[in-house]
């Protein structure tokens, strides 16, 4: 792992296939399997995609033990959003959205625009983890009609927002878009929906002596964010989009999809809220009273910001995906850089394998349509 970024370029294949099998029985802490799952997830998107073509079959050496500590994290067995950043990183000091504090632990490129890319996001949920206890509150106050603390939540919430937004925008500093496109980006793919990047089965995970299966699992993508998905179940935000053009009837969001995808916990706790309701069905109700006015009000802020942060991720996307896609590859390996570029920009796969133009303008859509509620006062 100390030389991955060089191993990339030339023999991470062959150092793979000279490791022994390791045990996963010495892991004791949360934090060693959760450093277990990082390094495996590295090393299989490296050996994946660390070739002029991909590689179809993982062996045993990272088979093994992944679907070991897979299981135990329950997260599938593949490079997400938790190892690439939830999990990869350190800080000098105690300020985990402080930027200047952050050091990634590993990266496939050895770049500072790998390190500032996988950073920006922990800045990001470092930002924003101090308002879940808020908004939990604010959704146990709308059992007691409590507009006061709701409505104080929901100012909050919307700070924070425009904070997150503001980091995002940080990307431009350090990031460069052509060294994003072209070297850092194709390591981050799945397997799932990556039949033009040339793995048109997935990848078969095998565990030896004739054992193991094909898996089409998706890429690491902010989309497997537990931070995001939480502002829009306290906001009551409805996503219905697939991220394919073949999405039927009955088919589970992808937004819903991801939460296969974080750590079991995480999965969990959304699955909790999402049973306690929304704010949003306090803000539908006719308002009659000038509590229930500023309500609306705050309500609608929130959700303006939240499709503000939305605009922000796409207009990031233009930047660091269709503007190089329209320019010519630098040469070397074929991936889900290369297959892309021969797209039309509404044809582009993100990483975790959706359609990405469309998904992304119809989950900011989503959230605009959320907060358009309109003020109107009921005589009483």
């Amino acid at each position: 792992m100390r030389h991955l970024p060089a191993l990339v370029e030339d023999g991470i294949r062959t150092a793979v296939k000279h490791l022994r099998i390791l045990s996963a029985d010495r892991l004791l802490s949360e934090a060693e399997w959760r450093r277990a799952y990082v390094i495996l997830g590295f090393m299989s998107n490296a050996y994946i995609w660390g070739g002029d073509a991909p590689e179809e079959v993982l062996p045993p050496q990272i088979t093994v033990p992944f679907l070991e500590v897979s299981k135990h994290l329950q997260i599938p067995p593949v490079l997400t959003y938790a190892a690439a950043n939830l999990w990869n990183f350190t800080c000098t000091g105690e300020d985990f959205s402080d930027l200047s504090q952050l050091d990634t632990i590993h990266t496939f490129t050895g770049t500072e625009s790998e390190s500032w890319f996988l950073l920006v996001s922990v800045a990001m949920e470092a930002k924003a983890g101090g308002i879940i206890p808020r908004m939990m509150g604010a959704l146990e106050a709308v059992k007691r009609r409590d507009y006061e603390v709701i409505v104080t939540a929901l100012e909050e919430l919307k700070t924070c927002i425009d904070g997150v937004s503001a980091l995002l925008e940080r990307m431009y500093e350090k990031c460069d878009p052509m060294t994003f496109y072209y070297d850092i980006r194709p390591f981050l793919a799945g397997s799932k929906n990556m039949e033009s990047a040339g793995l048109p089965r997935g990848v078969f995970y095998d565990e030896g002596d004739g054992k193991g299966e094909w898996r089409q699992l998706l890429g690491g993508s902010n989309g497997q964010s537990s931070l995001i998905q939480f502002f829009d179940i306290v906001l009551g935000v409805e996503h219905v989009t697939t991220g394919n053009k073949t999405g039927s009837k009955g088919e589970r969001s992808y937004h819903d999809v991801v939460r296969d995808y974080m750590p079991g916990p995480h999965s969990r706790f959304l699955t909790h809220v999402s049973r306690m309701g929304s704010i949003r069905e306090l803000a539908l109700l006719p308002a009659a009273t000038e509590e229930q006015l500023r309500l609306r009000h705050a309500f609608t802020c929130a959700t303006e910001a939240l499709s503000r942060f939305r605009d922000k991720h796409i207009q990031i996307v233009a930047r660091y995906i269709i503007l190089p896609s329209r320019q010519a590859n630098k040469g070397g390996r074929y991936n889900l850089a290369s297959s892309s570029s021969e797209k039309s920009q509404h044809e582009l796969t993100g990483t975790g394998g959706t359609t990405l133009v469309p998904f992304l303008k119809q989950s900011r859509d989503e959230t605009r349509a959320t907060g358009e509620i309109k003020d109107e006062v009921h005589d009483g």
